[in-house]
């Protein structure tokens, strides 16, 4: 508990420090009765406050929830059982990894003309392309969940005379558990950086819609408030995930 506390602790501390070189950098390079006084953390929070209360910026963060989670369990449902075949079979692994290692260093953002061009604007290229960003991460650590299982619990289950499914749902899926949760926690990672900029292609709801919404109204401060709230956001998803994490392996 105390270690805990302690953690806590540095943890705020860091936090604080943050906010301290946001100030410190807004009061040196720029002017207090300039543009750059739009971009202080007191104007910052006032717009944030004035936001939430408002009350049309929750409906851009459902819209962009809803997205991540689609494409989430799109990766995960083409992840996972791509990472298991490719886990459990070396000579799948040896002819697909070359594939799937060069198609995971293109970046998701530099599909977006092309998948424009073929699916149009809306929620479907976005579909796509956060998928695709979040897909690589759940079928690698899939797939090392495969390869690190404990050889004598697969010998255990055919010694048992266990069927193949059998040993799929009672011993590779739950022992992959662990690994996928990984995969899921790096990518929300990425889906988040991906997001904002997917949300740029034409659509009218969105973090990323009210961001370039806030720019061309010139509302700097409702922008920096943006930045601020997708900031707090990604660290409540991505503290939720450590949890999910944290439960699973603990127990």
């Amino acid at each position: 508990m105390r270690m805990y506390v302690v953690h806590a602790g540095l943890g705020l501390a860091g936090l604080l420090g943050l906010l301290l070189l946001w100030w410190a950098g807004v009061a040196v390079f720029g002017q207090a009765d300039g543009l750059s006084a739009r971009f202080s953390p007191a104007a910052t929070l006032a717009s944030l406050i004035e936001l939430l209360a408002q009350g049309e910026v929750y409906g851009h963060i459902w819209v962009s929830l809803k997205r991540i989670l689609v494409g989430l369990l799109l990766a995960l449902l083409i992840g996972v059982p791509l990472g298991l075949l490719v886990g459990s079979y070396r000579h799948l692994e040896a002819a697909t990894t070359p594939a799937f290692q060069f198609l995971r260093m293109i970046s998701p953002l530099s599909w977006m003309p092309v998948v424009v061009m073929l699916m149009g604007v809306g929620d479907q290229p976005i579909y796509f392309l956060l998928a695709f960003a979040a897909l690589w991460p759940i079928l690698l650590n899939t797939a090392a969940g495969v390869r690190h299982l404990d050889p004598r619990w697969l010998q255990l289950s055919r010694s048992l005379s266990a069927t193949r499914w059998e040993t799929l749902c009672k011993v590779i899926v739950p022992g992959v558990i662990g690994h996928v949760l990984t995969g899921v926690r790096l990518a929300i990672g990425i889906l988040w950086i991906v997001l904002v900029p997917c949300e740029m292609l034409g659509v009218s709801a969105g973090l990323g819609y009210f961001i370039l919404d806030t720019r061309d109204r010139l509302a700097y401060s409702e922008l920096m408030a943006m930045v601020l709230l997708i900031g707090v956001l990604g660290f409540v998803l991505d503290a939720l995930a450590r949890a999910l994490h944290r439960r699973w392996v603990h127990g």
